[in-house]
């Protein structure tokens, strides 16, 4: 019997038994690592409990913890993917980002992104009931 030629590639070539199974060990490590890391980028949701900069940082963060593993992932792949986990309210931004021609790294996109958010937040609607009650109080 035989072992096909592109799993002979995969095999790690050792001295002895001993550093073989330390490579394996390793690998196994690495292995579950790498699945609770993407497991992490791709549940993680912007809930509103942090600003938009700290998500892409810690989104970056991740990446950069997968290419440390042998799982490294395209840069255009980390923007899209950046880009579908926002929240609905960026649509528009989405939207002028797939018509411009130009490429955006992590860096520029984040930027971007921190500069859409605090526009989003100026224009921010205060409910009715809560205006009505701050005017309330300034007529008092």
């Amino acid at each position: 019997m035989t072992i096909a030629n592109n799993i002979k590639t995969t095999i790690s070539q050792t001295e002895s038994p001993k550093e073989y199974f330390k490579f394996m060990e390793e690998y196994s490590v690495d292995k579950s690592l790498s699945g609770t890391l993407m497991a992490q980028l791709t549940t993680m949701k912007l809930d509103g409990s942090r600003g938009m900069q700290e998500h892409i940082i810690e989104m970056s963060n991740i990446v950069a913890r997968l290419k440390t593993l042998r799982m490294a992932l395209e840069d255009s792949f980390s923007l899209q993917f950046i880009l579908n986990l926002r929240p609905l309210n960026y649509g528009l931004f989405q939207i002028n980002y797939n018509t411009i021609k130009d490429k955006w790294d992590v860096n520029e996109l984040a930027s971007k992104l921190v500069q859409e958010e605090a526009r989003l937040k100026s224009q921010e609607v205060i409910p009715s009931t809560l205006l009505v009650k701050e005017l309330a109080k300034d007529l008092k």
